[in-house]
């Protein structure tokens, strides 16, 4: 049986990955569960599973998890706080899921490279931030990294062919988000109720807001460039609505291969779970008979202008993904925070800071955490600017 430890075990691919351990309890076992506040659903998981570690980065929730578990897990080591995923991450298992949105998921992750864990990662934020630095480590742990991005796993799997060399474009697929067919003046008084309302896939708030101004994708560009080591130059976003090709891979030859699903995360996950095997799932199976169109569209720059920032952030020196990764997080929150600040000023909160970097070279962790927190503390007094 495989062992797993995921972070972020109370969200959304937590969930969905807890579901298809328990369609396959013969093959897996739930080694750790590291989740945020959701004392409810943490408890129940732990009751199910029986982990060996339970954390939740609420320290205050500490006592209420021990007295809900007391008798049940006698053998579980349960530990709150912020830093109680990087404990867990150091216990060796078989797969660890990072499944967390945001920095915060950079460390676990690589305390669990470091302990030659195969790491599936969802933590797109981790690679945009020190992807060299996550990439080396991989290659010393001698450890492999998959991708579950919906995306990113399609790319993955076209790519078993073994034809890198002959690559000539990635075309990294995008619903278009919420605001695909609005006009900028919509745009621009969006609420976050309005934000979050993701046509296509049910997530969490932030990375709906990302979706929404398609810094998502933005992130993945960055993203996909580290993991399949491909020219930034060479992946192209393509709109693509209805969400059912999620990425394609051109090469020289004029072929173009294509990964197809239902929008459901079962299934890149399913795919990373029991690599290079398959595993089978209940996931929804594409009618093509009730098929909608299948249909392409260039993304509007003009409206959506994370893309570009995007490209210039990683074109520009070591330190510019961690301040555009970090001043999205910042901005975002203060979206979501009662509409302190209006949607588009997301992202004009992030073109100020990209305009005011000074370059720094990254060496190491620590460096990128001292970047990572300099930007934060810059952006919100940015933000004040902007506050409504």
């Amino acid at each position: 049986m495989k062992t797993i430890t995921i972070l972020g075990s109370t969200g959304s691919i937590g969930q969905t990955t807890l579901n298809l351990v328990k369609q396959h309890q013969d093959k897996f076992q739930v080694l750790g569960l590291c989740g945020g506040n959701n004392l409810k659903q943490m408890i129940a998981d732990a009751l199910f599973f029986k982990p060996k570690f339970i954390s939740m980065s609420n320290e205050k929730l500490q006592k209420d998890l021990e007295s809900a578990l007391a008798g049940h897990l006698p053998h579980s080591k349960i530990i709150c706080g912020e830093q109680a995923s990087h404990h867990i991450a150091q216990e060796k298992a078989d797969i660890f899921i990072s499944a967390i949105v945001g920095s915060a998921g950079l460390i676990p992750t690589m305390e669990a490279i470091k302990h030659g864990t195969q790491v599936a990662l969802a933590n797109k934020e981790s690679l945009v931030c020190a992807g060299n630095l996550m990439l080396e480590q991989v290659r010393k742990s001698q450890t492999t990294l998959l991708p579950i991005d919906s995306e990113h796993n399609a790319i993955f799997q076209v790519l078993q062919q073994n034809h890198h060399a002959h690559i000539e474009k990635i075309l990294l697929t995008c619903s278009g988000g919420p605001f695909r067919t609005k006009d900028l003046e919509f745009i621009r008084k969006a609420t976050p109720a309005q934000a979050v309302a993701h046509p296509k896939w049910s997530m969490g708030n932030k990375i709906s807001v990302d979706s929404a101004s398609l810094m998502n994708k933005g992130l993945e560009w960055i993203e996909a460039s580290h993991l399949f080591n491909v020219d930034c130059d060479k992946i192209q976003v393509v709109i693509h609505p209805q969400s059912i090709i999620h990425s394609m891979v051109a090469y020289d030859d004029g072929s173009v291969l294509a990964q197809l699903g239902s929008p459901d995360m079962a299934v890149p996950i399913s795919y990373a779970l029991d690599y290079p095997k398959r595993l089978a799932n209940n996931s929804k199976r594409i009618d093509f008979w009730q098929c909608e169109d299948l249909t392409f569209q260039q993304p509007d720059e003009t409206k959506f202008k994370a893309l570009k920032l995007s490209r210039s952030a990683f074109k520009a020196n070591d330190n510019s993904t961690i301040i555009l990764n970090a001043s999205n997080e910042e901005a975002v929150a203060s979206f979501l925070d009662n509409h302190k600040i209006g949607f588009l000023n997301i992202l004009d909160v992030i073109e100020e800071m990209l305009n005011l970097n000074i370059s720094t070279k990254i060496h190491s962790l620590e460096d990128v955490l001292a970047e990572d927190q300099k930007a934060r503390i810059q952006t919100q007094e940015i933000i004040k600017k902007f506050l409504r």
